[in-house]
């Protein structure tokens, strides 16, 4: 599942309800309820932080008068969480029994395995 999207001031652990946006050439910051995505020039802001913003002599700020709301989850968020709880759910598979598991782990002659980009090497005895 994919977190919450938090807010850009530096050691800030709240969660963004508000988008920053600066329009230079009107020299003006813009403060409003909070984007559907992430944008590269666009800075996410908690509440604390939306609400208290001030910008430099000479620039306006334009805020949100509503209030700020967390964003719903989507689905993605949703679709994510059930299949977490589907795999939890899974039983185990069984485990062979000590002898065949110590084989399997320890094998009489070692194999190096691949799994997608990862590589499995034997033990040395």
């Amino acid at each position: 599942m994919r977190s919450p999207r938090r807010c850009s001031r530096n050691g800030c652990p709240r969660q963004a309800v508000a988008t920053l946006t600066y329009v230079y050439n009107e020299s003006t910051a813009v403060v409003g309820p909070l984007a559907a995505f992430a944008e590269p020039h666009t800075y996410d802001l908690c509440e604390q932080h939306a609400r208290s913003l001030t910008a430099p002599r000479g620039w306006n700020v334009v805020r949100h008068e509503g209030e700020f709301e967390p964003p719903p989850p989507s689905a993605d968020d949703l679709v994510a969480l059930a299949e977490a709880v589907r795999e939890a759910a899974r039983p185990a598979p069984p485990r062979p029994p000590d002898d065949q598991h110590h084989q399997q782990q320890y094998p009489q002659h070692p194999q190096t395995g691949r799994r997608g980009h990862l590589r499995v090497i034997p033990p040395n005895h």
